[in-house]
């Protein structure tokens, strides 16, 4: 009987031919664009399937027949430089100095949008109106990677009615250039370990259109560099930033009033801190305090602020404060508003 039965499967085996499964297709790994994915899903589900969740082979001759793969290899698609992701308000608003931070304090945030390997652009306008004085100043950030900022800001100073006061003409108005760059060293202002702010480095290069005044004034020099530490944390479970910067400076009121004095004082450690609270995310508010020298011995008093920053869109951001600058060349109790508007990407 065994021979018999060998036979048969012999007969059976020549007259039908067992069909093995095809081998599976290797898996292929590519990027793809988060805007492509909607479209490649429609393809998925509109392709033959047979059984859950395989692919069937088209039977030959059918519209779906097995075409040849074309020699491509598959797309890999790089990094989009200027997509934004950070979370709202992260980036910070835009300091008097024209850096990211707050409306008086640096940060140590970059400014811009963009996350590590993109690039970022912000815009800015501020106004301050105070008592006797009015500022406006304008200018433009670059950030890089999310690890180097690049910033550039053009202020005015309307002495208004107080400049026939100050022995100089009515109206007169002080003109500073300020160059700025920062530098990310270490931590991450959200992410990270919770004990590690985010970390910068930088300086601020100024320089004053009024050299002839700023030195009638008793001013040293009418340009000069601060150097800034600064670390920035926000505290996402708390909804708390805690900022705090250390600044190595000689500037006369920013450097409106030149830097240094004829008689030997020069550069001094300052600080600037910040505390906000975010109630949603897209409004915070809190405070602000900057020291400042008296090189020129006007009595210039250091500077607070109360804030509240808004962001409107994903790229437009409005910050609004009342200011309190104490004294200002001789002339005491400046207060007033602080309007600014952010436009970054």
């Amino acid at each position: 009987m065994i021979p018999i039965a060998s036979s048969l499967i012999l007969i059976a085996g020549a007259a039908v031919p067992i069909a093995t499964p095809p081998s599976p297709p290797l898996a292929r790994i590519a990027f793809v664009p988060v805007l492509e994915t909607e479209a490649l899903l429609e393809q998925d589900e509109a392709a033959p399937t047979s059984g859950l969740g395989s692919t069937s082979e088209p039977a030959p001759g059918s519209a779906h027949a097995h075409q040849p793969e074309p020699d491509n290899p598959p797309r890999t698609v790089g990094v989009d430089v200027f997509a934004g992701g950070k979370l709202l308000l992260t980036n910070g608003v835009t300091t008097v100095d024209g850096s990211s931070g707050g409306g008086l304090a640096r940060w140590a945030t970059i400014g811009g949008r963009q996350m590590a390997g993109g690039i970022g652009l912000s815009a800015h306008g501020t106004a301050i109106e105070l008592s006797d004085y009015g500022w406006r100043s304008y200018g433009v950030m670059l950030g890089i990677g999310d690890r180097v900022e690049l910033s550039y800001a053009h202020a005015d100073f309307d002495t208004r009615d107080i400049g026939t006061l100050l022995g100089i003409a009515e109206g007169y108005t002080f003109n500073l250039d300020t160059f700025g760059a920062k530098l990310r060293i270490a931590g991450d202002i959200v992410y990270g370990e919770s004990w590690l702010p985010q970390i910068a480095v930088g300086f601020e290069h100024k320089r004053s259109s009024d050299g002839v005044l700023v030195r009638a004034l008793g001013a040293a020099d009418a340009s000069g560099t601060d150097f800034t530490l600064s670390a920035t944390k926000l505290f996402l479970a708390r909804s708390l930033l805690v900022n705090a910067t250390l600044r190595y400076t000689q500037a006369n009121e920013l450097g409106l009033l030149g830097f240094g004095s004829a008689t030997g004082a020069g550069y001094k450690l300052q600080f600037e801190g910040s505390l906000g609270y975010q109630i949603s995310r897209r409004a915070v508010f809190g405070a602000e305090y900057r020291s400042k020298p008296d090189n020129l011995g006007f009595g210039d008093d250091d500077w607070l602020d109360v804030f509240a920053a808004f962001a409107l869109s994903d790229h437009l951001t409005l910050a609004a404060a009342y200011v309190d600058l104490g004294s200002i060349a001789t002339i005491s109790k400046q207060r007033g508003v602080f309007l600014s508007a952010q436009l970054a990407f």
